[in-house]
């Protein structure tokens, strides 16, 4: 199995401590999101 055949599980309060309001807005940061997809934060921008 690949790395990214990998499944990765994620509990609720983790996911929403990486939510972050800014000007109103719900955003998450590239790498926390690149970490939970499991790829690396330049390839996520890609």
């Amino acid at each position: 199995m690949d790395k990214k055949d990998e499944m990765m599980i994620v509990s609720q309060e983790s996911l929403a401590k990486k939510i972050y309001i800014i000007r109103g807005q719900k955003v998450m940061l590239d790498f926390e999101l690149a970490e939970i997809y499991g790829n690396e934060t330049k390839r996520f921008n890609e």
